[in-house]
This record gives structure tokens, C-alpha cells and sequence, in this order.
């Protein structure tokens, strides 16, 4: 690993291109008024950060752990119309995410999303037929106006070419659809840039010490900066409880006899090296309401997921032995041994889902959204899914709107006036940008490696070219982190000015992959930290 020298941060003022510094952003935050302060630095409360500064609000968003640093980087990676919606007849909703999901990888964030085939294998004695599956995915495509295709059934032979692992004893038949995937910390980051570019003011390790009142409403929250103890406060009209797991512990601070709202379900993924290629996703049925994916993701092999009913501390999920052998085990269904070795994990995490209060099955619940207001005047949303994330944000403005003396529908642009498929930052053609970090290297020295600059492109999209040019400037920036990564350290250096990492798992597990990898060894963790401390 190459020895890194000072490498100072690239700015201290917005005019120059990196963040302004915590201290700045800090006083800023107690200095003004806020339309609306967000609590919660999930893809929920990022979107609607997002949206409400685009509406002309003046907005502040805080979380007390990084951005998308529980649950949104803990999902299974996907984009998806929800295929399994349609075995309880929810046609429309089906259709709605379909629609949200070609907006986001089509228009909003094709840098930072692709296209991936998924193949739903058929066994004998399976819970589905390969009749009713077939069908399934052909209405599953119309559903999307086949802008993917068309669902159709194909021979076991002609899967396993694109499938090599695949297990195919008492394979019938296999089903193809098509959806998309994405890198979820990387999507939520860039929604945060796209929240900033739009007027938001953020800040990550800032978790909330205690509510703010007013004649018995909330007016803002007393605030403890992390990194260096520093306690502050910050003044809104109206405050946002966005924290996910955490909605119903910021709902006592309101009211402490705010009775629960929601429950939660775990659900744990691995990741594993990969044997072979994989040109294809498997989506297995495992009873009938739950599948199993194992999807080619990052160059590994992702895994997953559990569902099931969870009610301890949110802080403490992780996996679990438990979470592991049923993982594993489900995936033997349709994956060939070799490839499920322990030995091939590199990585696991579990993330939780917030669900609608009331008894019934987790895996058969909605993914769906809900606002309440409490006594104090605060809003709290939870629940949904990552495909929707526009969607949920313009839901909440849409409640902002209406509410009760209409607090700030004076002061906000309408949604429906406002752009339906606005593009977050860096959006371009990934291709376009690979090819020109490959050809754009400069004249002396070694040109960017081709793995480097494909997942500079399908990470970052056009702002990758920044990062090539730190590189430019610093020929130890262009050197990899780890040798069996692509990352190189001029990203972390780029986390460090312009993304808000202050940690080394903000680096490692979020700003890259690494963590994923199994690659965040103690050489490489000592590097990204030596390299963190250098902001100032």
C-alpha cells in the first residue's frame, strides 16, 4: 500500500469547490430560522430535504450518524416494480413503482443505476408453477409498458450460460424479468449533494439531544455535535421527524405518551466473492409470498434477505449465526455448492424495515408510507422503499401543504409546478465517462486503469472527472487503496472536501466499498484516517 504524504483538503470555502467547514455549518445552523429542520439523514428525510429546498424552503437536515448510515445502505440494492406485490392483487402499486423506477435509472440517475436481468427459477415441487410464473412476469413487464422487455420463460440450458452456478437438478423452467440496481450509500449521497445544490444546509454526527417548544409546539431541536462534543440548537417553523428505526424514540421526546407507531423487520444480507461471471440475477420463490435474490453487485455476489419481526435496541441489528445458515441455506435452493462457502463471505449487514403498527406476517405487510402529526405539532414519516424516494418526498411537501393554518404553503412552490425528473448531480453516461477517463489521462505517467475508471463512472458520473484530476495533480492520489480494489485514494481525499465523510467507516463502508470487500484492513483504515485528519 503506498505510503501517503499530507494530502491537505483542496479549500476551506464554498467558492472553491469543498464543504464549508463543521464549525461554519454549526454556527449557520443556529444563527438562522428554518422553514424546516429534518431529523434524520435517511433516504426518506434526504428526499425530502431535497424537495423542499427545491419548493424554495429554507431547509436544514441533521443526523446523528452519517448519511444513509443505518437502514438506506442496508438495503438489497435494488430498483424494483416489487414482483411479489402481485400476489396481493396490488396492481396499481406495482405500476407506480415501475414508473419511478424507469425515472430513476432512465432519467434522474442513470449514472448511478443499471439494468440487470433476473432469472426466477422453476423447480418441481416449487411453490409456482412455471405456468403462473410466466405469467406473472409477462404482466409484470406490461405493468412497466414493456419498456424492459417482455417477461417471457426460458430453457434451463440457456440460463445457466449466463447463470454459471446455477443448480439445475429438477430445474424446469426459469422465468425472466428485468429491474435495476444501484449502490444505495452512493445514491443517498448524491440526493444529499442534490439537497445542498438546491439551498439545504446539512450536517452528519449531529444527533439530537432534546426537542425545542414554543407555547407547547416544536420549534427545533437542541443538537450535539459528535466529532467534538460541541452542543448547539437550531430554530423551524415546522420539524420533520425522519429518523426511521428511531421515529417512535423522537416522538416521546415530543410527547412522552406518544404510543408506538410502527414495528420493525430485520433484513440481513451477505456478500461473497464470486467463483464465476454472473451476467444475471436469481430471484427464487422460497414459499409464497417470500423470494430469495442472489444478485451480482460491486463484482461480489449479494445474498438475501431475511424478514422477520424484530424489537430490540435499532443501534444493536446485526447478523446473526441465525441470519447466516438461513441465508445460506435458502440460497442452496438454487445455487450450486461452490459458491455458498463460508469462506467466500466478505462482508454482512442487516438493516431494518419500518412498517405500519398491527399484528400480521412482516413479509406480507405494505412497504408503505405514512405522516402522522403528534401534539406538539411535529411531523413523523416512516416506512416505504428505496424505489420510491421521490415519490415519498413529494408526498411529504404535499402534507406540508395542507396542514392546519398552512404554516408554509405561502412560502413553498408547489410540487406540481416543479420539475417531475430532476437529475441529481454528475448524471451522464457512464460508458461516455469511462471511455474518457481511459483516453483523458495525462501525457507522462500510467493511464487510469479500466476497472478504476468504470467504477469511478458508475459511481460518481461526470464528477468523476474531479477525482481524476486530483489524481492528476497528486500522482499518490492515483494510487489503489487496497491492490484487489479499483478505488483509488483520491476518492477518499474527494470524500473528505466535498462528501461529508469525518469517520473511516464513512469512507470505507459508504463513500466506497471496501468495507464490502472484506479489504478495510488495518493498513488501509490507518491510511484513510491519516488522509481524514488532513482536512485542516
Amino acid at each position: 500500500m503506498t505510503t501517503l504524504q499530507s494530502v491537505p483538503a483542496l479549500g476551506t470555502h464554498p467558492a472553491s469547490g469543498s464543504l464549508p467547514s463543521r464549525a461554519e455549518t454549526r454556527d449557520q445552523l443556529s444563527r438562522a430560522t428554518y422553514d424546516l429542520l429534518v431529523i434524520g439523514g435517511g433516504i426518506l428525510g434526504i428526499s425530502t430535504a431535497w424537495h423542499a429546498a427545491q419548493s424554495g424552503l429554507r431547509v436544514a437536515l441533521v443526523d446523528a450518524g452519517d448519511f444513509a448510515g443505518a437502514t438506506s445502505s442496508a438495503s438489497s440494492k435494488l430498483l424494483h416494480g416489487g414482483l411479489r406485490y402481485l400476489q396481493t392483487g396490488a396492481v396499481k402499486l406495482v405500476a407506480e413503482n415501475h414508473f419511478e423506477r424507469r425515472a430513476v435509472s432512465r432519467e434522474v440517475a442513470p449514472h448511478l443505476a443499471n439494468p440487470l436481468t433476473f432469472y426466477l427459477p422453476v423447480y418441481k415441487g416449487g411453490p409456482h408453477g412455471a405456468a403462473k410464473l410466466g405469467a406473472g412476469v409477462f404482466a409484470y413487464s406490461a405493468l412497466s409498458a414493456f419498456g424492459d422487455g417482455v417477461g417471457h420463460v426460458i430453457s434451463p440450458a440457456k440460463a445457466q450460460r449466463d447463470v454459471p452456478e446455477l443448480r439445475t437438478d429438477d430445474l424446469k423452467a426459469v422465468a425472466v424479468y428485468r429491474d435495476d440496481q444501484m449502490n444505495d450509500a452512493r445514491m443517498a449521497l448524491m440526493t444529499v449533494r442534490a439537497a445542498v445544490d438546491a439551498g439545504a444546509v446539512v450536517l452528519n454526527h449531529a444527533a439530537v439531544t432534546g426537542l425545542r417548544f414554543t407555547r407547547g409546539r416544536v420549534t427545533g431541536a437542541e443538537l450535539k455535535d459528535s466529532t467534538d462534543g460541541t452542543e448547539f440548537g437550531v430554530d423551524a417553523r415546522l420539524v420533520l421527524n425522519a429518523t426511521g428505526p428511531w421515529v417512535d424514540h423522537l416522538r416521546k421526546m415530543e410527547d412522552p405518551n406518544a404510543a408506538p407507531s410502527i414495528r420493525l423487520s430485520k433484513g440481513a444480507h451477505l456478500v461473497l466473492k464470486r467463483t464465476r461471471p454472473w451476467r444475471a440475477a436469481l430471484a427464487t420463490p422460497i414459499d409464497k409470498y417470500r423470494i430469495t435474490f442472489a444478485l451480482p453487485w460491486e463484482d461480489m455476489l449479494l445474498l438475501g434477505t431475511t424478514d422477520e419481526e424484530y424489537e430490540g435496541d435499532p443501534a444493536d441489528v446485526s447478523v446473526t449465526e441465525a441470519d447466516t445458515a438461513q441465508i445460506l441455506d435458502e440460497a442452496a435452493f438454487s445455487i450450486r455448492d461452490q459458491q455458498l462457502s463460508r469462506d467466500l463471505i466478505t462482508y454482512s449487514f442487516a438493516g431494518l424495515r419500518v412498517l405500519p403498527g398491527g399484528p400480521g406476517d412482516t413479509s406480507k405487510a405494505k412497504r408503505e408510507t405514512v405522516v402522522t402529526e403528534g401534539r406538539g405539532g411535529m411531523l413523523s414519516v416512516a416506512g416505504g422503499k428505496w424505489t420510491t424516494f421521490r415519490h415519498i418526498g413529494r408526498t411529504v411537501m404535499n402534507k406540508l401543504a395542507v396542514l392546519p393554518g398552512h404554516p408554509l404553503a405561502e412560502d413553498m412552490e408547489p410540487m406540481n409546478r416543479l420539475p417531475r425528473k430532476l437529475p441529481l448531480p454528475g448524471i451522464a453516461n457512464p460508458n461516455a465517462v469511462a471511455h474518457r477517463l481511459l483516453v483523458d489521462g495525462p501525457a507522462p505517467g500510467p493511464r487510469m486503469a479500466p476497472d478504476t475508471a468504470r467504477h469511478l463512472a458508475t459511481h460518481y458520473g461526470s464528477l468523476a472527472f474531479d477525482i481524476a484530476r486530483l489524481a492528476n495533480e497528486n500522482p499518490e492520489l492515483a494510487e489503489r487503496v487496497h491492490p484487489d480494489a479499483p478505488e483509488i485514494w483520491a476518492q477518499v481525499a474527494y470524500a473528505r472536501d466535498h462528501e461529508w465523510a469525518e469517520t473511516a467507516d464513512d469512507v470505507l463502508r459508504r463513500r466506497t466499498t471496501l468495507t464490502i470487500r472484506g479489504l478495510a484492513t488495518d493498513d488501509v483504515r490507518e491510511g484513510v484516517e491519516k488522509l481524514l485528519a488532513d482536512r485542516d
